[in-house]
C-alpha cells in the first residue's frame, strides 16, 4: 500500500512512494502531526540519481523491521533537496559542523519544532563502515527521546547557537586588484598540474575556477594559469567523465585522472561546463574545444529536453541496479558492431578486452589521431570519419539498452544555467539552433512570471509549484541579459529588471549586504538561509552581483550599482583567502575591477564581422547586437545607445570605456584598436 508521496510530483520523492515507511512530505500537516504527538521528526533529504541513496532505500527503507522501528517512534519525511534547497542548505549546514562533511542522502533527526539534535549521512542497515545500522540507531534515538529529554535538548540547542554563528556581519572590504592576485596564487597551489583540476581523487568539473584563470591569464599577461586551465578541460573531455560517444558530463570523477565517473549527469554541470569550454575555444580557436561544446549542447536538446521548450533536471547513475550499466562497454560489443573498423576506434578509445573498469571500458582517449593515422596508414581525416561513425553506430546500439532513470522536473534556476550556455554555444558555432532554444526557454519563463507576477522554483507535469529561491531568480536574471545581449530586444531587457528588482525587493538583507536565499514571504524555519559559496554551483549572491552590475552598465540605475558593490565588498577578502569556494565571485570582482567595455553592434548585415567578434575572447565586455532600427528605438532613452542611428547600410560597432565611446567602427582592425 502507498505511503502519502504518492501524491507528489517529484521523481524522488515517487520512489519512496511504496516503501514500509509511513513517509510524509515537509508540510504544515506532517509538522503539525510531529507537534501533536510530540514525536521527534526523521528527515532524509535526497535526490533522484543519487545512487548512495538508493542504496540506503533498498537496505533501510524497504525492510519491514527497520520501517515498523521508524512508523512508531519517528514521523518520517522525505525531502527532494533539487525542490526543497532551503531545507538542505540549513541542514547540509548542520551535517557539516557536526561531521565535517555532507552530501547525501542527509539523515538528520530533529525535535518537532524543526531543530537538529542528530544528524549523518549514509546509515547501513547494520553496523558497518565505521557508522551505527540504522536500526539500531533509531531505536537509541527513540529511547533517549523518552528517557533523556534534556541530552536531546541540550544537542538541539549547541546546534542553533553553532548555526546562528553562522549569520554574523562580516567587515566589508576595499575591493582591488591584489584580491585577485592572492586568489589565483592561492588557487594554483591546490592546482593537480599532471591531471588538471583541483586537489586529488574524487575530482568535481570546478568550471567557474578555470573561467576565471582565463581571465586572470589575459589580465595579468602570466600564461601559465590559462595552460593549468586548457590542460584541465583537455583531461576532461578525454576523459571518462565526458561521454565519448553520447556527449554531455557525468557528474564528477572517482579518480584523478577523470577516467572513472560517479556517472549521474546533472543539468548544472551540461550549462556550466560548455560555457567555460566556449571560452577555452575563444581563447585558442581549436575546434576540439568547439567539438565539446556541440556535443554537450546536442545532447541536452536530444535527451534533456521538454515539450514545454525547457530543461528535465537529472539522469541516474544507476541502470537497473548496475551504476554505469548503460555507459560501459565489453571489446567483444564493439566488434560486433564495428567489424573491420573497430581495431582502429578501440585503440583510440583504450578498449582492451581485460577493461579498464570492472571487467568492462569506459571510453576514453589518450591518443592523438595523427598516431593512429601512421599506424593504420589513413589520412588523419579518415582516422575522424572512422571516429565519428563509429560513435554513432555505438550510440544507436547503446539507445536500445535499458536506459537509466530521468528526473524529469524542471528548476528554474538550472533552466537560467541552460539558457546562459545554449547563447554562448550559439556564439561561437554560428548555429542557429541553439539561440531558437534559448530563446522558447527564456519565452517560457517569461510567460510564467507574467501570469503568476513571480517564480516558481519547479515546473512539472504542466504545473508550477513552490515559490522560487534566491538562485532561481538570479539565474534566471543573469541568462535573459545574455539573451538581450545576442538580440537586442528591450522584451529581455526588461524581462531581466524585473526579476533583479524583485530580489532586492523580497530578498536583500541590508544588514549583512547580501541575498538571502528565502524570500521574505517564505515560510518560517529555524533560520532564513543564506548562501555565499561557489561550489557545485555558483551561489546566487555571486550570480545576482553578475547581473546587477551589467544592468547598471546598461541602464545605469543606481540600484543595481550599489547591490553589487555591497555584495563584492561583502565578499571579496574571503574570496582572495579561499577562491575555490568563490570561483564565480572573482569571475564578476575581475568585471567591475577591470571595468566592462561596453560594445554596441548596429545593423547586423556584416556577418563575418559578427561572428568573429562573437569568436573572440573578451569577458570584460558587454555586447549588444541589434539587427532593427525599430530595436534601437524602443532603447533610445537608455545612455547605453542614445544619440546612436541606425545604418541601414553597413555595420557600425561602437566600443565605449571608461564613460568615453569611439566613432562608429566599420572594419575589424579598427574595432580591435579601441578595445
Amino acid at each position: 500500500m502507498s505511503n502519502s508521496l504518492a501524491n507528489e510530483s517529484s521523481p524522488y520523492l515517487l520512489q519512496h512512494k511504496d516503501n514500509p515507511v509511513n513517509w510524509y512530505s515537509w508540510n504544515d500537516e506532517s509538522l503539525k502531526i510531529a507537534k501533536n504527538e510530540n514525536k521527534p521528526i526523521f528527515l532524509s533529504i535526497g535526490y533522484s540519481s543519487c545512487h548512495w541513496c538508493h542504496v540506503m532505500a533498498h537496505e533501510s527503507f524497504e525492510n519491514d523491521d527497520v520501517a515498523k522501528i521508524m512508523n512508531e517512534n519517528f514521523v518520517n519525511i522525505k525531502v527532494d533537496r533539487e525542490e526543497r534547497p532551503d531545507l538542505d542548505d540549513i541542514y547540509q549546514k548542520v551535517c557539516q559542523m557536526s561531521t565535517g562533511q555532507g552530501g547525501w542522502p542527509l539523515s538528520v533527526f530533529l525535535t518537532p519544532d524543526q531543530r537538529p539534535f542528530y544528524v549523518g549521512t549514509y546509515f547501513p542497515v547494520l553496523d558497518g563502515y565505521g557508522r551505527p545500522g540504522f536500526g539500531s540507531l533509531c531505536r537509541q534515538l527513540a529511547q533517549s527521546w523518552k528517557e533523556k529529554p534534556k541530552d536531546i535538548e541540550s544537542a538541539a540547542d549547541n546546534f542553533m547557537t553553532n548555526l546562528s554563528r553562522l549569520q554574523q556581519v562580516t567587515e566589508p572590504s576595499k575591493i582591488d586588484k591584489s584580491i585577485l592576485d592572492e586568489a589565483a596564487v592561492n588557487l594554483l597551489q591546490i592546482a593537480d598540474t599532471t591531471y588538471g583540476g583541483f586537489g586529488q581523487a574524487p575530482k568535481f568539473p570546478n568550471a567557474s575556477n578555470l573561467s576565471f584563470m582565463f581571465r586572470y591569464s589575459k589580465t595579468s599577461g602570466i600564461s601559465k594559469f590559462k595552460d593549468f586551465a586548457l590542460l584541465t578541460l583537455k583531461k576532461m573531455a578525454n576523459g571518462g567523465i565526458f561521454d565519448q560517444i553520447g556527449g554531455g558530463f557525468h557528474r564528477y570523477s572517482t579518480d584523478a585522472r577523470w577516467l572513472v565517473p560517479h556517472f549521474e549527469k546533472m543539468l548544472y554541470d551540461n550549462a556550466l561546463l560548455p560555457i567555460v569550454y566556449c571560452e577555452a575555444y575563444q581563447i585558442t580557436k581549436d575546434p576540439f574545444f568547439l567539438g565539446v561544446v556541440t556535443k554537450t549542447l546536442d545532447y541536452v536538446i536530444r535527451e534533456m529536453s521538454s515539450p514545454e521548450g525547457v530543461f528535465y533536471s537529472a539522469q541516474d547513475a544507476d541502470t537497473n541496479g548496475e551504476e554505469g550499466q548503460t555507459f560501459v562497454w565489453k571489446k567483444r560489443q564493439i566488434v560486433e558492431i564495428l567489424g573491420d573498423d573497430s581495431d582502429l576506434f578501440c585503440i583510440y578509445y583504450d578498449v582492451t578486452d581485460g577493461g579498464n573498469f570492472e571487467g568492462n571500458t569506459i571510453l576514453a582517449n589518450n591518443i592523438k589521431t595523427s598516431a593512429l593515422a601512421f599506424k593504420f596508414g589513413k589520412s588523419e581525416d579518415e582516422v575522424h570519419k572512422i571516429i565519428s561513425d563509429g560513435s554513432k553506430k555505438l550510440l544507436d546500439a547503446r539507445n536500445k539498452r535499458a536506459q537509466p532513470g530521468k528526473d524529469d522536473k524542471v528548476l528554474t534556476a538550472w533552466n537560467g544555467l541552460m539558457i546562459s550556455a545554449f547563447v554562448k554555444g550559439y556564439k561561437i558555432s554560428g548555429e542557429s539552433k541553439y539561440l531558437d532554444v534559448a530563446l522558447s526557454a527564456t519565452n517560457f519563463y517569461q510567460s510564467k512570471f507574467e501570469e503568476y507576477g513571480l517564480l516558481h522554483r519547479v515546473f512539472k507535469d504542466g504545473k508550477s509549484k513552490l515559490s522560487a529561491y534566491l538562485d532561481d531568480y538570479a539565474y534566471l536574471a543573469n541568462a535573459v541579459i545574455d539573451v538581450f545581449e545576442i538580440t537586442g530586444d528591450v522584451r529581455h531587457l526588461e524581462f531581466a529588471k524585473k526579476l533583479s528588482s524583485y530580489l532586492v525587493e523580497h530578498f536583500w538583507d541590508d544588514k549583512n549586504s547580501s541575498f538571502f536565499f528565502t524570500a521574505d514571504n517564505h515560510e518560517k524555519l529555524i533560520i532564513r538561509p543564506k548562501s555565499n559559496y561557489d561550489l557545485s554551483m555558483p551561489s546566487g549572491n555571486s550570480v545576482a552581483a553578475n547581473a546587477s552590475l551589467r544592468l547598471f552598465h546598461i541602464t545605469q540605475e543606481e540600484q543595481f550599482h550599489k547591490i553589487t558593490e555591497k555584495i563584492l565588498e561583502n565578499q571579496a577578502t574571503l574570496a582572495a583567502e579561499n577562491p575555490f569556494a568563490f570561483g564565480f565571485l572573482l569571475n564578476v570582482l575581475h568585471l567591475a575591477i577591470e571595468k566592462p567595455i561596453e560594445i554596441t553592434i548596429l545593423n547586423t548585415k556584416n556577418n563575418a564581422l559578427i561572428h568573429t567578434l562573437n569568436k573572440k575572447f573578451i569577458p570584460e565586455s558587454i555586447m549588444v547586437q541589434i539587427d532593427t532600427k525599430d530595436k534601437l528605438d524602443a532603447l533610445s532613452k537608455l545612455s547605453f545607445f542614445k544619440g546612436k542611428e541606425f545604418p541601414e547600410s553597413e555595420t557600425n560597432v561602437f566600443v565605449c570605456k571608461n564613460f568615453s565611446c569611439s566613432l562608429p567602427l566599420i572594419s575589424l582592425s579598427d574595432i580591435e584598436e579601441n578595445l
